[in-house]
């Protein structure tokens, strides 16, 4: 009998570990489900959200060429 107490701790975490994958890689397969109209909708809202958000492309003349990456800011 106390060998076995010995033993459970090696062999739980093993099991464990087999069940969280088992549950993990089961509730994977809900995320391939079609998007309903209105998650659909309010992706659309979010998308023309972040385009508003983005900053507008800078124009660059000779007195300020554009910056390289990589390069220091003082060249």
């Amino acid at each position: 009998m106390e060998q076995f107490f010995l033993i459970l701790p090696a062999l739980v975490c093993p099991v464990g570990m087999g069940l969280m994958m088992w549950l993990m890689m089961r509730g994977r397969g809900r995320s391939d489900q079609p998007a309903t109209p209105d998650q659909e909708q309010e992706l659309a809202t979010l998308r023309a959200q972040i385009e508003a958000l983005r900053p507008a492309p800078a124009d660059f003349d000779g007195r300020h060429p554009a910056p390289r990456p990589g390069g220091s800011p003082a060249a």
